[in-house]
């Protein structure tokens, strides 16, 4: 009876230590787990702040994570075109279809165009009143991870089309008090000054409401020595591509 009592004994302190062993490895792996950090983000990580050694706490940084793909672009429209799309598209149901269907070119800081198109993902709630401007984003795919943030680029899209538009180029027209003109040439190449109504740029172009028809010409250099009823020599030129 003795030697059962021992045993007995012995089996209940070896369950003790089993237990003390393995609360022993759960408080090892705690720790462990204290020693990973995972972001909760799929992105790439920055450089590390600290090395290897570095004593830190919960709000030091350790690196900075960015999501690449599909990768944020931001830019700008100003005012007068928001106000534009606005009157375009009344309704805020009209406003998320038109925006939805938005196809994004990004044209990258060396000129060239990123293979891949993008989408619009969110306007901003207030213009800024220093520029003017109200910031947009659009969301790109970024497989490759070809794009990182704080590159440089310019988006456009095309947010309506208006046949017919009659476009000419901004320098060609010159305002004075508020009014707008251009030096028209004549059949007989001299020169009338006549005042027009603009509307909206695009480019380098500025579109006509009216004052103009299409086929007549006006001058582009030289705007500001053109005089009424002064004869010129007439040299056509080129249509930048963006206003054909």
């Amino acid at each position: 009876q003795s030697q059962l009592d021992n045993d007995i004994q012995a089996n209940l302190a070896a369950k003790a230590t089993v237990q003390a062993d393995k609360a022993a490895i759960e408080q090892a792996s705690l720790n462990l787990e204290f020693t990973n950090v995972r972001s909760l983000i799929d992105g790439v990580a920055g450089i590390a702040t600290g090395q290897v050694g570095n004593l830190v706490g919960p709000q030091t940084l350790l690196t900075t994570v960015s999501q690449l793909d599909p990768i944020k672009a931001y830019f700008v429209v100003n005012e007068q075109q928001y106000l534009a799309f606005v009157q375009r598209n009344p309704t805020p149901a009209e406003r998320e279809r038109t925006q939805k269907k938005l196809d994004l070119e990004l044209i990258t800081a060396d000129g060239s165009t990123y293979p891949k198109r993008g989408r619009f993902f969110a306007v901003d709630r207030q213009v800024d009143v220093q520029t003017g401007a109200i910031r947009l984003a659009g969301l790109f795919p970024n497989p490759d991870n070809v794009l990182r943030p704080g590159q440089y680029g310019r988006v456009r899209f095309v947010s309506y089309t208006r046949p017919r538009a009659l476009l000419v180029p901004q320098k060609a027209v010159t305002e004075l008090q508020g009014m707008y003109q251009v030096a028209v040439v004549g059949a007989d190449s001299t020169v009338s000054i006549r005042t027009v109504k603009v509307g909206e740029r695009t480019g380098d172009m500025w579109i006509v409401e009216d004052g103009l028809k299409p086929g007549e010409r006006v001058v582009t250099e030289g705007v500001q020595r053109a005089r009424e009823g002064v004869p010129v020599k007439v040299v056509p030129a080129t249509a930048p591509a963006e206003g054909r």
